[in-house]
Protein backbone atom coordinates (compact mmCIF):
# COMPACT_ATOMS: atom_id res chain seq x y z
CA UNK A 1 0.00 0.00 0.00
CA UNK A 2 1.34 3.27 -0.95
CA UNK A 3 1.77 6.02 1.88
CA UNK A 4 -0.95 8.96 1.18
CA UNK A 5 -0.24 12.71 1.97
CA UNK A 6 -2.90 12.09 4.64
CA UNK A 7 -0.85 9.59 6.30
CA UNK A 8 2.27 11.60 6.01
CA UNK A 9 0.90 14.65 7.33
CA UNK A 10 -0.63 12.47 10.57
CA UNK A 11 2.84 10.73 10.71
CA UNK A 12 4.16 14.65 11.03
CA UNK A 13 1.74 15.49 13.83
CA UNK A 14 2.37 12.25 15.30
CA UNK A 15 6.02 13.32 16.07
CA UNK A 16 5.67 17.05 16.35
CA UNK A 17 3.33 16.01 19.65
CA UNK A 18 5.83 12.88 20.82
CA UNK A 19 9.08 15.39 20.60
CA UNK A 20 6.89 18.09 22.31
CA UNK A 21 7.55 20.63 19.74
CA UNK A 22 3.79 21.78 19.63
CA UNK A 23 4.46 22.62 23.47
CA UNK A 24 7.40 23.96 23.16
CA UNK A 25 6.60 26.34 20.23
CA UNK A 26 3.04 28.10 22.63
CA UNK A 27 5.75 29.79 25.11
CA UNK A 28 7.13 32.73 24.27
CA UNK A 29 10.52 34.24 26.09
CA UNK A 30 10.43 33.47 29.80
CA UNK A 31 9.95 36.73 31.70
CA UNK A 32 13.02 37.07 33.77
CA UNK A 33 14.40 39.09 36.50
CA UNK A 34 11.50 41.00 38.73
CA UNK A 35 8.74 40.10 36.80
CA UNK A 36 9.80 36.17 37.01
CA UNK A 37 10.00 36.37 40.71
CA UNK A 38 6.65 38.02 40.87
CA UNK A 39 4.86 35.55 38.75
CA UNK A 40 6.58 33.15 41.09
CA UNK A 41 5.13 34.30 43.82
CA UNK A 42 1.83 35.04 42.36
CA UNK A 43 1.69 31.30 40.68
CA UNK A 44 2.41 29.59 44.18
CA UNK A 45 -0.50 31.75 46.11
CA UNK A 46 -2.93 30.94 42.96
CA UNK A 47 -2.32 27.26 42.94
CA UNK A 48 -1.98 27.11 46.57
CA UNK A 49 -5.30 29.14 46.99
CA UNK A 50 -6.69 26.38 43.67
CA UNK A 51 -5.55 22.77 45.08
CA UNK A 52 -7.76 23.75 48.62
CA UNK A 53 -10.51 24.98 46.80
CA UNK A 54 -10.07 21.79 44.75
CA UNK A 55 -8.65 18.88 47.72
CA UNK A 56 -12.05 18.25 49.09
CA UNK A 57 -13.56 17.56 44.86
CA UNK A 58 -10.77 15.40 44.93
CA UNK A 59 -12.31 13.16 47.96
CA UNK A 60 -14.82 12.17 45.67
CA UNK A 61 -14.24 13.24 42.16
CA UNK A 62 -16.74 11.54 40.33
CA UNK A 63 -19.83 12.75 42.65
CA UNK A 64 -18.26 16.12 44.35
CA UNK A 65 -22.00 17.74 43.28
CA UNK A 66 -24.07 15.74 45.27
CA UNK A 67 -26.65 12.88 43.63
CA UNK A 68 -29.13 15.88 42.04
CA UNK A 69 -26.33 17.41 39.72
CA UNK A 70 -27.02 17.98 36.51
CA UNK A 71 -23.57 17.42 35.26
CA UNK A 72 -22.55 13.67 34.77
CA UNK A 73 -19.56 12.15 37.26
CA UNK A 74 -16.88 12.33 34.15
CA UNK A 75 -17.40 16.02 34.57
CA UNK A 76 -16.94 16.12 37.97
CA UNK A 77 -14.16 14.37 37.58
CA UNK A 78 -12.80 16.96 35.32
CA UNK A 79 -13.41 19.76 36.98
CA UNK A 80 -11.66 18.22 40.60
CA UNK A 81 -8.74 17.52 38.33
CA UNK A 82 -8.67 20.50 36.79
CA UNK A 83 -8.96 22.39 40.29
CA UNK A 84 -6.40 20.69 42.25
CA UNK A 85 -4.24 19.20 39.43
CA UNK A 86 -4.07 22.75 37.69
CA UNK A 87 -3.23 24.45 41.07
CA UNK A 88 -0.57 22.06 41.64
CA UNK A 89 0.65 22.60 37.81
CA UNK A 90 0.71 26.54 39.03
CA UNK A 91 2.92 25.66 41.70
CA UNK A 92 5.63 24.23 40.17
CA UNK A 93 4.87 26.22 37.08
CA UNK A 94 4.81 22.57 34.59
CA UNK A 95 2.55 22.32 31.71
CA UNK A 96 0.99 26.11 32.43
CA UNK A 97 -1.23 27.10 29.57
CA UNK A 98 -2.91 23.58 30.08
CA UNK A 99 -3.45 24.04 33.21
CA UNK A 100 -4.64 27.73 33.01
CA UNK A 101 -6.86 26.27 29.89
CA UNK A 102 -8.67 23.82 32.02
CA UNK A 103 -9.01 26.34 34.90
CA UNK A 104 -10.59 28.85 32.98
CA UNK A 105 -13.28 26.43 31.50
CA UNK A 106 -14.01 25.03 34.85
CA UNK A 107 -14.74 28.72 36.40
CA UNK A 108 -16.17 29.98 33.22
CA UNK A 109 -18.80 26.30 33.95
CA UNK A 110 -19.11 27.03 37.38
CA UNK A 111 -20.27 30.96 36.57
CA UNK A 112 -22.62 29.75 33.87
CA UNK A 113 -23.87 27.08 35.62
CA UNK A 114 -23.94 27.57 39.21
CA UNK A 115 -23.59 31.54 39.80
CA UNK A 116 -25.26 33.81 37.45
CA UNK A 117 -28.52 31.04 37.48
CA UNK A 118 -28.22 31.40 41.20
CA UNK A 119 -28.20 35.71 40.61
CA UNK A 120 -25.26 35.49 43.15
CA UNK A 121 -24.03 39.10 43.11
CA UNK A 122 -20.28 39.64 42.23
CA UNK A 123 -18.87 40.26 46.04
CA UNK A 124 -20.51 38.27 48.09
CA UNK A 125 -22.10 39.19 51.67
CA UNK A 126 -23.10 36.48 53.48
CA UNK A 127 -24.81 34.24 50.27
CA UNK A 128 -23.36 33.23 47.63
CA UNK A 129 -20.42 34.90 45.18
CA UNK A 130 -18.82 34.98 41.64
CA UNK A 131 -16.08 36.52 43.53
CA UNK A 132 -13.70 32.98 43.66
CA UNK A 133 -14.73 31.82 40.27
CA UNK A 134 -13.71 35.08 38.25
CA UNK A 135 -10.53 35.77 40.51
CA UNK A 136 -8.96 32.24 39.86
CA UNK A 137 -10.54 32.64 35.82
CA UNK A 138 -8.84 36.32 35.68
CA UNK A 139 -5.68 34.66 37.22
CA UNK A 140 -5.39 31.85 34.57
CA UNK A 141 -6.12 33.99 31.53
CA UNK A 142 -3.04 36.26 33.33
CA UNK A 143 -0.41 33.31 33.21
CA UNK A 144 -1.92 31.87 30.00
CA UNK A 145 -1.01 34.95 28.71
CA UNK A 146 2.28 35.42 30.18
CA UNK A 147 3.38 32.28 30.72
CA UNK A 148 5.06 31.16 34.17
CA UNK A 149 8.12 32.76 34.28
CA UNK A 150 11.41 31.56 33.87
CA UNK A 151 11.24 30.33 37.32
CA UNK A 152 9.13 27.90 36.46
CA UNK A 153 10.04 23.55 35.61
CA UNK A 154 8.17 24.84 31.62
CA UNK A 155 11.21 27.19 31.35
CA UNK A 156 13.64 24.23 32.20
CA UNK A 157 11.75 21.74 29.89
CA UNK A 158 10.11 23.66 26.70
CA UNK A 159 13.20 26.65 27.00
CA UNK A 160 15.47 27.45 23.88
CA UNK A 161 18.55 24.87 24.79
CA UNK A 162 21.62 25.85 24.12
CA UNK A 163 24.59 22.74 23.36
CA UNK A 164 25.13 21.95 26.34
CA UNK A 165 21.50 21.06 27.69
CA UNK A 166 21.31 24.43 29.70
CA UNK A 167 18.09 26.65 29.35
CA UNK A 168 18.63 29.60 27.33
CA UNK A 169 16.01 33.37 28.54
CA UNK A 170 16.49 35.30 25.83
CA UNK A 171 17.46 39.15 27.29
CA UNK A 172 16.64 42.65 24.67
CA UNK A 173 20.14 44.62 24.67
CA UNK A 174 19.16 48.08 26.42
CA UNK A 175 18.92 50.44 23.57
CA UNK A 176 22.42 52.49 23.23
CA UNK A 177 22.65 56.16 24.69
CA UNK A 178 23.52 58.87 21.22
Amino acid sequence: MKPTVHDARLEYVLMEVCQMNVLRRSYGDFLHGRPAIGLLIFRVVTGLALMIHGYPKMQKPMSWMGPEAAVPGFMQFLAAIAEFGGGLALVLGFLTPLACLGIVFVMLGALLLVHIPAGHKWIGGGGGSMEPAIGYMTAAILLFFTGPGSISLDRRIFGKHTPSGLSVVKRKEPASIK
